[in-house]
């Protein structure tokens, strides 16, 4: 697996799980709309209100499942990162880049309390359980080529 196998695969994918953790270490997940830029990065819009910003504004270690929600679809990527809230020119450009996929988003974008999550990876497992043995493949920042 390559790195831009693995990119086209996550962009096969718009919805993806995302997990945070509470204050109090209880673990939240939350099913969300999902872009990847060519760096690795998720984006996603979300309430701010939601436990989800609070997680993170708390904590900002995030994690994501992307695929394997299709029976016979036995291909999935865990994802790990950390999350900030761009802003800026840096906000721009991923919101451009979000509503190419979600035009919808352009509506939610004048709610109240919207908020712009974007996450960068730590680490990347590509795992493909339909083979046997099952193909697996680890990416860390280096191989991504990730700046934190």
């Amino acid at each position: 697996m390559t790195t831009a196998e693995l990119l086209s695969f996550m962009r096969e994918h718009p919805l993806a799980v995302e997990a945070s953790v509470t204050a109090d270490d209880r673990p939240q997940a939350a099913a969300v709309g999902i872009v990847i830029t060519d760096d690795f990065e998720i984006f996603f819009d979300t309430d701010g209100a939601s436990r989800k910003v609070d997680n993170l504004r708390g904590n900002p270690r995030i994690a994501f499942v992307i695929g394997g929600s299709i029976a016979g679809e036995e291909r999935t990527v865990q994802y790990e990162g950390v999350a900030d809230e761009p802003a800026g020119p840096e906000l721009r450009r991923l919101k451009a880049l979000y509503f190419e996929t979600f035009p919808d988003g352009r509506e939610r974008e004048a709610w109240p309390g919207i908020t712009y999550i974007r996450a960068r990876p730590t680490w990347i497992r590509y795992t493909d359980f339909g083979r046997e043995p099952p193909d697996s493949a680890e990416f860390g920042r280096a191989e991504l080529g990730v700046r934190l």
